[in-house]
């Protein structure tokens, strides 16, 4: 245990890191590199630029680069090449907890702890009131399963959210995401797994979510990104279109392709 203890981070601040207390939520990469220890490049001179409040999604196969941008952006790793920018920062000047805070992660693996479901959408903060957290769940459309339980959303959560579909535990990311209010957004498969009596309030809620702030999203499902400011396609490491959804559509290339294949097997 002490040895697991004495383990030093791979990633920390620099010693002149700033302090963030909120983005306005523009996202730029640069000519970024990167590749996990003694691999092969997963992103090859990648260059974008996302617009504070866009929503922009990312496609492309397994493998294509798509999540790797995403942990990019709250630095789980160190990138060999290039820069990437919020508000016209470089993120590694940032300290990585102030970083960190602006950006809300709803992924396909929620993670839900024992408690209630009221602690695990404050996550133990009580300055939150009982109003302020209805009206999240109201904004997510989380209340629709909530009311429905016995103790609302006092209602005891078993280790991992076990007694919740997985429809609902996002759900409850989702209003959790929404009531700490962050400026970035990201969406990693997010919609993944989900039930179909869930789906659609899912949907209804990504749609009220593109007003908080800047959002990033990677999915499977193309039906979930058709309204996206930007879609931004990833072959190997390497943006190989970009466009609307419609734009794409009419250039027949690789999302056409994908769109298809996705069509058909609907």
């Amino acid at each position: 245990m002490k040895d697991y203890l004495d383990v030093q981070p791979e990633l920390t601040d620099k010693p002149n890191a700033i302090q963030i207390d909120s983005f306005k939520g523009k996202i730029e990469f640069r000519h970024v590199w990167f590749a996990y220890e003694k691999e092969d490049w997963i992103l090859k001179d990648v260059s974008f630029i996302i617009e504070p409040k866009q929503t922009v999604a990312f496609v492309g196969a397994t493998g294509a680069g798509k999540t790797t941008i995403l942990s990019l952006i709250v630095r789980n790793y160190e990138i060999q090449k290039g820069q990437i920018l919020i508000d016209d920062i470089d993120i590694a000047d940032i300290e990585v907890k102030s970083l960190r805070k602006a950006i809300g992660q709803m992924l396909q693996d929620v993670f839900l702890f024992t408690g209630t479901i009221r602690s695990n959408i404050t996550l133990h903060d009580e300055s939150f009131s009982g109003e302020e957290i209805n009206e999240v769940c109201s904004y997510v459309n989380a209340d629709k399963f909530i009311n429905k339980l016995d103790k609302g959303i006092d209602e005891e959560v078993i280790e991992r959210g076990e007694n919740f579909s997985q429809g609902q535990r996002q759900l409850l990311s989702f209003a959790r995401t929404v009531l700490h209010k962050p400026q970035i957004l990201i969406l990693d498969e997010a919609t993944a797994n989900i039930d179909t009596e869930t789906e659609k309030l899912i949907q209804e809620s990504l749609e009220k979510m593109k007003s908080i702030g800047t959002m990033l999203v990677v999915a499977h499902r193309l039906s979930t990104i058709q309204n996206a400011d930007q879609i931004i396609v990833l072959n190997h490491g390497e943006i190989i279109e970009r466009g609307t959804h419609q734009s794409l559509l009419k250039q027949k290339g690789y999302y056409y392709k994908l769109y298809l294949l996705q069509f058909s097997q609907d």
